[in-house]
């Protein structure tokens, strides 16, 4: 099996001296310091499993059949191949982004819908999937909410799908109105502008699975986002689809005034097929997930229709791309263009307060918080977003231009050393990095490698006191600690030029000269 040899290795750096044995908290810490979440990573599910029935201390034997299952997923994680090479790096910055927006209780809480009133505006949560599966949940990320009007692209996506974009193109526009998103107009055409407005998305609702009736197109929907989801189930908010009903004399001002235009497909050819229509829109937009949940669906518009979680090809690389685009110029209400404009990625809002966030083949991220600005989207998400594109490279056109110096890219290891194995090594040791040496180390690096002065690991970790690299190199079978470099000196010289003692202790433990 490929991944022995990986696997191998980092049973071998962790073991204990005394039993030879790893424990289980050692390997679940490392799963995750990659980003993997082994309760919620259902291509974990045999290896929490094996965990569980274990003793929490695993011999090479035990070791090998709990990963077994998983044992590519688990490679590339402790190798450090996922797209997001240096999850504590990301973490921290996530966490800090998170605070910034912690103590802003700006806006106020959509009232239009009285459900939504009784929100509690202290709600606060980010989660994050990436297009590797890894995950990031902050806060009050399984708190409950509804889609709202971030239900809206992936009805299109599937509706694309079903039909395909000509035939959905008959019957929706792909222009911004530059309107307010429930406003009385339609195109030249007599159509809406665009799937993203409630037009739009009401006749998106009227294009889905016309022959069946309506609780089985309400259930096929359930089933299609719940494919997005890896496989989590939506729940349904029958309280706020009541509250929706019974406030929504503007929508069906919106379906009797596209009829009137005969904007609906053909199928709808009374007005119970449109109140139908209008039903299905309403209980799309009352559907409940949490963050956690929600973000597997944007990591998996991310991945380009294949959800991260499950390898399933949910979307065809084609919808993907047109419900992107939709995001990009008119996921944010009245403030589609600034957004694109300043932020940079698709983005769909909803006024329960979710932010559905896509970064094109790295990650989803989904932020909730109940509060709204003037304009409907939310005042803690949009400011967060704000702030993402300000640290790292995601807006889309950072990589075209100068924009991006000074911001992070996520995707890549940041020092210029980590051009070659052997630089990084030393510069890991250096820099007090054990992390990035452990993942170097499992995928066959050296630990005696040394740069042309003959500088080795050891001896950086030795010079600059680093204890914990330096136990760690001390651990790796068949390290030399008397190794000299061009000038003739040993680690344990280093350590005493350098004045730490304790370091000198350890290495003439381990029979440095």
């Amino acid at each position: 099996m490929a991944s022995v040899g990986v696997l191998k290795r980092f049973f071998e750096s962790n073991k204990s001296a005394a039993t030879g044995k790893v424990s289980v908290n050692v390997l679940l810490d490392a799963l995750s310091s990659c980003g993997l979440d082994i309760n919620l990573d259902k291509r974990l599910k045999g290896t929490k499993s094996a965990l569980e029935r274990s003793d929490r201390e695993l011999d090479w034997d035990a070791f090998q059949s709990a990963t077994s299952q998983s044992a590519l997923l688990i490679e590339s994680g402790l190798s450090g191949n996922f797209i997001v090479p240096d999850w504590a790096s990301f973490k921290k910055d996530m966490y800090e982004l998170y605070d910034g927006q912690k103590d802003n209780l700006g806006g106020a809480k959509a009232d239009y819908i009285p459900q939504l009133a009784k929100c509690n505006s202290e709600h606060w949560g980010i989660s994050v999937c990436t297009v590797d599966g890894q995950r990031l949940n902050i806060g009050d990320t399984d708190v409950g909410f509804c889609l709202q009007s971030s239900s809206k692209p992936l009805t299109y996506a599937f509706v694309q799908e079903e039909l395909g974009i000509e035939k959905v193109h008959q019957h929706i526009g792909r222009e911004p109105s530059g309107r307010s998103f429930n406003e009385l107009v339609l195109n030249p055409k007599g159509r809406p502008h665009n799937p993203c407005i409630n037009a739009g998305a009401i006749m998106c609702a009227s294009l889905v699975q016309n022959e069946m009736n309506s609780a089985d197109r309400y259930d096929h929907m359930a089933a299609q986002f719940s494919r997005l989801a890896g496989g989590a189930k939506f729940g349904f908010q029958n309280g706020t689809y009541q509250s929706e009903y019974s406030t929504a004399d503007r929508n069906f001002a919106l379906a009797f005034f596209m009829k009137e235009n005969g904007a609906f497909p053909e199928w709808i050819d009374t007005r119970e097929k449109m109140e139908d229509a209008l039903r299905l829109y309403f209980q799309l937009c009352s559907m409940e997930t949490n963050a956690s949940d929600y973000s597997v669906v944007a990591a998996t518009l991310a991945n380009g229709g294949v959800c991260p979680t499950t390898g399933e090809r949910v979307l065809k690389p084609e919808t993907v791309k047109n419900t992107l685009s939709m995001m990009y110029s008119c996921g944010m209400y009245d403030y589609s263009g600034e957004f694109a404009f300043k932020i940079g990625i698709p983005a769909k809002s909803g006024v329960s307060g979710v932010v559905l966030i896509v970064v094109p083949d790295v990650m989803g991220i989904v932020t909730f918080s109940p509060n709204l600005d003037h304009i409907g989207n939310s005042e803690r998400g949009v400011k967060f977003c704000t702030s993402l594109t300000q640290k790292f490279n995601f807006h889309t056109y950072d990589s075209s231009s100068n924009v991006a110096k000074g911001k992070r890219d996520p995707t890549k290891v940041e020092a210029e050393a980590y051009q070659n194995p052997i630089s990084a090594l030393l510069y890991a040791a250096h820099e007090n990095d054990v992390g990035a040496m452990k993942r170097l180390f499992l995928t066959g690096v050296d630990m005696n490698s040394a740069d042309y002065d003959g500088r080795t690991a050891l001896h950086l970790a030795a010079s600059t006191g680093n204890i914990e690299p330096l136990n760690f190199l001390l651990g790796c079978e068949g390290i030399k600690v008397n190794v000299k470099d061009r000038w003739g000196g040993s680690p344990l010289d280093d350590a005493k030029r350098e004045k730490h003692g304790e370091v000198a202790k350890l290495l003439e433990g381990a029979g440095a000269q």
